[in-house]
């Protein structure tokens, strides 16, 4: 055979490869739906289950469209599936979200504070009336964060005096700033924004956003602190955020991170913590929230009113409070965002959410060994804050 002849039976056998690949190929391809289309498992996108529960409904589609696979694979809201097509997560206009009304069987059943959460739970921005935006210039080591009403001045002033006192205190630098909303008429509130704004003038120290201050909406009032966090303050060590009726152990909480310091804590979330908890079922309670609602037992949370927290856990708090759908008791909520972060808060005993007992109230030693007792008087405030810093008594 001539080498002319073994080149062309060679050149003939590569192109019959060819072809019988080809055509394999061809057949391969035409057992499934669409040659154009990238197959996916289905194991990994099966549709589903969805809630009967609205919150738990709510979240189950936030966990999917904030799944990085889904944001990958899916190019535009319109590639949606159509279980997300109704689904509305967040607002930047806030108006009434009416479709609750139907997507929620016994709404009209619900008290009315529990349907105006609902028609509003959607909008979680709201513009700020007042703003300090260079308090944290000197990047305080503690932030003290007081959660507080438009008509409770004496209270502010209260911890203005005493354990809220700005500057430098047992060597770190403190500042303090106060979280309010707007004070409504249907509310039964007094319009007092001349005064207010007075108090803001002189004391620098109040942070106030124009929607309505009530106790479904202090999950907001969270949300919003945290995004003001980021931006104007995100540089601040440690944040301890309280209610407005609690007496807080200032020198004492700096001394506890004082002994920390040595370690690193970036993951600090410490408090009273409450674990096996659930919802209560009873209308006639100020933490009622209805089967319809959610369903489920709660993650570990610590009681919202005195948590202390890293400045780096108050930053990934606002990131991952854009993944949690809002939920209207405010130190729940907060647990739902730990859990999300794959954090787990700490219980301390010198958080005393429930009080002490009576047999202790009027002990000035106990007091020097406690970080966070609830609740106090302004009066009683004062009078605790002298047996704290008195340098004549002397405890064992």
């Amino acid at each position: 055979m001539t080498l002319s002849s073994k080149r062309i039976r060679m050149i003939l056998g590569f192109m019959a490869f060819n072809v019988i690949g080809c055509i394999f190929l061809r057949l391969s391809l035409s057992t499934h739906n669409s040659p154009q289309k990238i197959q996916i498992p289905t194991r990994f996108w099966q549709k589903p289950s969805l809630s009967g529960t609205f919150w738990n409904q709510q979240q189950q589609r936030l966990d999917f469209i904030h799944n990085p696979n889904f944001n990958t694979i899916l190019a535009s809201p319109s590639e949606l599936p159509d279980w997300l097509h109704d689904s509305k997560l967040k607002s930047d206009v806030c108006k009434p979200n009416l479709r609750v009304q139907r997507q929620i069987a016994d709404y009209n059943l619900l008290p009315k504070h529990f349907q105006d959460f609902l028609l509003y739970s959607d909008c979680t921005s709201y513009p700020m009336l007042i703003n300090q935006p260079t308090i944290c210039e000197d990047a305080p080591f503690l932030l003290l964060v007081v959660k507080t009403l438009v008509p409770h001045f004496e209270r502010r002033q209260a911890i203005r005096e005493t354990w809220g006192q700005v500057g430098v205190v047992a060597n770190r630098t403190v500042t303090t700033v106060f979280l309010l909303g707007s004070a409504m008429p249907e509310d039964n509130h007094p319009n007092l924004t001349d005064l207010l704004k007075y108090e803001a003038e002189m004391h620098r120290d109040i942070l106030q956003w124009d929607y309505r201050d009530t106790f479904f909406n202090l999950t907001l009032k969270d949300i919003l602190f945290l995004d003001w966090y980021s931006s104007f303050c995100p540089n601040s060590q440690f944040v301890l955020k309280g209610d407005d009726d609690v007496f807080v152990n200032t020198p004492q909480i700096i001394e506890f991170l004082d002994r920390l310091l040595p370690h690193k804590i970036p993951d600090l979330f410490t408090g009273d913590v409450i674990t096996n908890a659930g919802p209560h079922r009873d209308k006639k309670l100020k933490y009622f929230v209805p089967e319809s609602y959610f369903v489920g037992s709660y993650p570990p949370y610590a009681g919202g009113g005195g948590v202390l927290y890293s400045g780096q856990v108050a930053l990934k708090l606002q990131e991952v409070s854009k993944k949690v759908v809002i939920y209207p008791i405010d130190d729940v909520y907060t647990g739902m965002c730990l859990k999300k972060l794959g954090l787990v808060p700490e219980k301390h005993s010198g958080f005393r959410m429930f009080d002490i007992e009576a047999k202790y109230k009027d002990n000035p030693c106990i007091y020097r060994t406690l970080m966070i007792v609830h609740s106090r008087t302004p009066q009683q405030i004062k009078h605790i804050w002298r047996w704290i810093v008195h340098p004549e008594l002397h405890c064992q």
